[in-house]
């Protein structure tokens, strides 16, 4: 990997995220009396789209926005405009990671969403979740409170009974939480400003009718070669995301793919306990932990490269070595497209492996010399539902990861890394306990979580007797 270019200098990158910046900080302190310096981010951000076809239609809501005399349709307008110069800076960096790894870059569009009408009781839910998103904008993060916030409430519980809807509900239960947890604003010593507004622009977007619609899928049969696993944790919810690679039976290019599974949690399940909740869900995790390749039957698939997992139309194959999955078939893998409203920055997560790297630790954290480029560790997103830890990542050869861009930079998440260990290599893979565990640790921590499960059912089933 030539790791200069991933600290050569974007054309247009600061230019473009500054513009956002000023808008998220007019979000700050709301924008139902916009004060000049808010105005003035409002402006930046019409003037960052002068040359798109959004041009007049951003300047317009721009300028009634900093009036105090927004609408609906002027909200929407400038979160079209934000998605927009974070999309071109998604495409921007993408192009970068793809010269610097070398690997086939993604061509075609992502499919448009499949048509159709979402009914009258769902228009009516859009309206009111942009409703309530509106006048989040205008008492801002820090003019909000409970009485505000509460109004998501009603339109939530309805949505989330409509499948077609449900997308949109969750965004606005968790974002609702958030924020209720937050009240009063006025008290918050630090606003995460860049978060609030992505979670307010991708809600703004989704109430636009078709916005949240599936793209078609089509159906592959192959072999799918596991490369490693992404484990997102919260207090309620679990989520394991694959990353592999997928050789087509037809002997057509091979390409990148994700394979996704979540479930709700007890905020008692932690550590190698999640695969507790997850496994069941996915067949794919037994198999990842085993170290083997899956075979799979007309498993759909998006344009994006998402396979909507089902364990009917896969069964486990031959062994597979991540690493030499890595070394053998992943240089030659074409990414995937991404959808439109997915072009943002944090979405990029490109699998690489590096080798003969020197190792830094400083008090900026972990980093890899890569040939004499710095590269930073992003060690915190090591999960601690397997056996790779910071320590095994700053004592590895070798490591498999996912290449991402954060705050200003890129850096390198784990998934599983190569030590010497008696003159011999040997691997540790953050999702080595998907599968079930002998290890000790992992033994324990699923023992304490199969304890937590059962008294959660038990009671759970005590509920709905009475």
């Amino acid at each position: 990997m030539r790791a200069d270019l991933l600290h050569d200098t974007v054309d247009g990158l600061d230019e473009a995220l500054a513009a956002v910046d000023g808008f998220d900080d007019a979000l700050v302190d709301g924008l139902l009396r916009p004060r000049p310096a808010q105005a003035a981010g409002l402006t930046g951000l019409a003037d960052a789209l002068a040359a798109s076809p959004l041009a007049a239609r951003v300047a317009e809501a721009a300028e009634k926005t900093a009036a105090g005399a927004a609408g609906e349709d002027h909200f929407v307008a400038l979160a079209g405009a934000r998605t927009a110069l974070l999309g071109s800076v998604h495409d921007a960096l993408s192009a970068r990671v793809a010269e610097a790894v070398g690997r086939p870059a993604a061509e075609g569009a992502a499919a448009a969403p499949v048509t159709g009408g979402e009914g009258a009781q769902g228009g009516n839910l859009l309206l009111a979740a942009r409703g309530w998103l509106c006048d989040l904008a205008r008492v801002g993060w820090r003019g909000m409170d409970h009485e505000t916030v509460a109004g998501a409430a009603p339109v939530v519980s309805v949505m989330l009974s409509d499948p077609a809807l449900r997308r949109l509900a969750s965004l606005l239960d968790g974002f609702a939480a958030e924020l209720a947890a937050s009240c009063p604003g006025a008290t918050l010593e630090r606003v995460p400003v860049r978060r609030w507004a992505d979670l307010w622009t991708r809600g703004m977007l989704l109430t636009l009718p078709g916005a949240a619609r599936l793209a078609p899928v089509a159906e592959v049969s192959g072999r799918l070669l596991p490369l490693g696993v992404d484990v997102q944790e919260h207090a309620t919810a679990v989520q394991a995301q694959v990353h592999a690679v997928f050789e087509p039976a037809d002997g057509t290019a091979s390409r990148l793919v994700r394979a996704s599974v979540s479930a709700p949690k007890p905020d008692s399940v932690v550590g190698a306990g999640l695969w507790q909740v997850l496994r069941p869900r996915m067949s794919l995790l037994g198999a990842l932990g085993e170290g083997r390749a899956m075979e799979l039957e007309a498993m759909p698939v998006t344009a994006e490269g998402d396979l909507l997992w089902d364990d009917a139309r896969a069964r486990a194959g031959e062994s597979a070595d991540a690493f030499a999955t890595a070394r053998v078939a992943l240089p030659a893998a074409a990414g995937c497209v991404t959808a439109s409203l997915d072009r943002h920055p944090a979405r990029i997560a490109v699998p690489v492996l590096l080798e003969g790297y020197g190792v830094r630790e400083d008090e900026d954290g972990l980093a890899f010399l890569v040939a004499g480029e710095r590269l930073a560790v992003d060690a915190d997103r090591v999960p601690a539902a397997g056996p790779l830890t910071p320590e095994a990542v700053a004592g590895s050869a070798a490591c498999l990861g996912l290449l991402r861009w954060d705050a200003g930079e890129f850096r390198l998440q784990p998934l599983a890394v190569e030590r010497t260990v008696r003159k011999k290599p040997v691997a540790v893979h953050g999702g080595a306990w998907a599968g079930g565990t002998a290890d000790k640790a992992g033994a324990r921590a699923e023992k304490a979580a199969t304890d937590a499960v059962t008294v959660l059912r038990e009671r759970a089933g005590k509920l709905l007797r009475k």
